[in-house]
């Protein structure tokens, strides 16, 4: 199994709470009631969050839990960071505590993803207007639903995307198994 460990200067935790409440590090939400294993994926409500993701502004969250009791935490690093994850099972999966406040079996679920594209998108109408007037390609995040990924090759290349060059801060939002 192939794991990613990427080096890692002045790193800062962060986790988000819903919008009405402050921020604090690390602070986990989303946490399930308990119920049998069983009917607890078939009753289960998806997380919902707002969670801050530099430059691109706010980005509102909605997904299914992958465990029957789980909580969501979110962490907030300078670029570079470091981050101790592998493919286990087909899940990106924490193989060792971090100083963002990810622990031992978090799963990443979600993380920015650094691409060259038009402005806007390329099926915006500003990005084909844009390209008939000569504007050339620059780099655009958007986010990689981890769980979503079609191979561990991808997710690597989504985390490592993050550079100094097009961004100082990278956030992560992982589930944790409860």
């Amino acid at each position: 199994m192939a794991a990613i460990l990427l080096s890692m200067t002045a790193a800062s935790a962060l986790a988000f709470q819903p919008i009405a409440r402050p921020l604090h590090a690390p602070v986990s939400l989303g946490r399930a009631p308990r119920t049998p294993v069983v009917a607890a994926m078939a009753e289960r409500a998806p997380f919902e969050l707002k969670v801050p993701m530099p430059p691109r502004g706010t980005c509102s969250l909605k997904f299914k839990p992958l465990f029957a009791e789980s909580e969501v935490v979110v962490v907030k690093y300078d670029v570079p960071f470091g981050l101790n994850v592998e493919n286990q099972k087909g899940q990106c999966v924490c193989t060792k505590g971090g100083l963002g406040g990810e622990q031992e079996g978090d799963v990443l679920r979600y993380c920015p993803k650094w691409e060259i594209g038009l402005p806007g998108g390329a099926a915006s109408p500003g990005a084909t207007i844009a390209s008939f007037s000569g504007a050339g390609l620059s780099w655009q995040m958007g986010l990689l639903d981890v769980a979503k990924a079609t191979s561990w090759d991808e997710v690597v290349e989504a985390l490592t995307s993050n550079t100094e060059e097009r961004t100082d801060t990278v956030t992560l939002v992982f589930e944790r198994p409860l």
